[in-house]
C-alpha cells in the first residue's frame, strides 16, 4: 500500500480527513513525498514523516508516526512500548 492509496482511504472517513490536508502539511513542513510507509505483520502499515520548522531554515523538529489500519480505516498513535516489527 502507498501513501497516496492511505490518503484516499482516510479522505472517505470524516475522522481523519485532515491528516494530509495540505495546511496540515504545510504546518509540519511535509509533503505527500515524505512520507514512509512500512508494512507491519499484523497487516496495518506504519507512516512515518520527518516535522520541519520552516521559519528556522527547515531545521529537523521530530517525526510524525502514525499506524493505518486498513480494516477501519483509522490512524492511530504510536504506543511508546508498542512493537511494531
Amino acid at each position: 500500500m502507498t501513501i497516496y492509496e492511505i490518503k484516499k482511504e482516510l479522505e472517505k472517513n470524516k475522522n481523519n480527513h485532515y491528516f494530509f490536508s495540505r495546511k496540515t502539511m504545510k504546518f509540519f513542513g511535509q509533503t505527500m513525498k515524505s512520507f514512509k510507509v512500512c508494512p507491519l505483520k499484523d497487516g496495518r502499515f506504519l507512516i512515518t514523516a520527518p516535522m520541519k520548522d520552516k521559519l528556522n531554515g527547515n531545521k529537523y523538529m521530530g517525526e510524525t508516526k502514525r499506524i493505518f489500519n486498513p480494516k477501519t480505516k483509522n490512524l492511530d498513535f504510536v504506543g511508546q512500548d508498542e512493537i511494531l516489527i
